[in-house]
């Protein structure tokens, strides 16, 4: 059975019986008005009462169609507080996946650094250790060197001391005097000092890497220098 459309709706089940019936009795009303004069008094009460029963059935079809469009108001809005729920919890949820990664993140950062710390070597405060230590920079920059070859030209040059100045030579009379357990002086420091290290030309571990760094670049390691470079 084709339905009946009106403009940008559809009729339901309930609006077509209402409308049957409206016509059924609109059809009746019609029939009483048209019976014979001779009929008498019952014809005449008869077609006196057709308005007043147009009157409830129009009032039953209005009343009927009220409430259907309640009802589908009422289902719309059911549909959108649902739809809106389910928004919320899908967004909740994003949010507290997001929440969990980031602070999973966080402890993973936390536990790396941790075992990076825990592999940092303690070393002593002497030339011992400040020659392991920058052995130990050294190893990760990328830059050459042995022990043995740091040692000696540390003794050579400063006698292990780290306060070591040189006043007399030709960097001192040209202003910059030879520093620290390596004999740096300020241009050299400046230019082959390593990130990571102290920026003082006295830091013991920061002269050895920086003048180690200088060494590589010129002689091809420190191992290679056994006299004033």
């Amino acid at each position: 059975m084709s339905e009946i459309n009106t403009p940008g709706r559809r009729l339901t089940k309930a609006h077509k019986r209402s409308f049957a019936t409206v016509a059924a009795l609109g059809a009746a009303a019609l029939a009483a008005t048209l019976v014979p004069g001779g009929a008498g008094n019952s014809g005449q009460a008869e077609a006196a009462a057709a308005p007043a029963a147009w009157t409830q059935v129009t009032g039953a079809v209005q009343a009927q169609t009220v409430q259907a469009n309640l009802a589908a108001q009422q289902a719309v809005a059911a549909k959108a507080a649902q739809q809106a729920a389910a928004a919320k919890a899908k967004a909740d949820a994003a949010a507290k996946a997001e929440a969990e990664a980031k602070a999973k993140k966080a402890r993973e950062a936390k536990a790396a650094a941790s075992r990076a710390a825990a592999r940092t070597p303690v070393f002593a405060n002497n030339l011992d250790g400040w020659i392991k230590e920058a052995l130990f920079i050294m190893k990760k920059e990328g830059i050459p060197g042995t022990y043995a070859g740091i040692h000696k030209n540390v003794m050579r040059e400063s006698s292990g001391n780290p306060l070591a100045i040189n006043n007399w030579d030709i960097n001192a009379k040209n202003g910059v005097p030879s520093k620290g357990l390596l004999q740096v002086i300020y241009p050299t420091f400046k230019a082959y000092h390593v990130p990571g290290t102290k920026f003082d030309q006295y830091d013991p571990v920061a002269n050895i890497v920086a003048a180690c760094n200088y060494a590589a670049d010129r002689y091809g390691t420190i191992d290679n220098v056994n006299s004033a470079y």
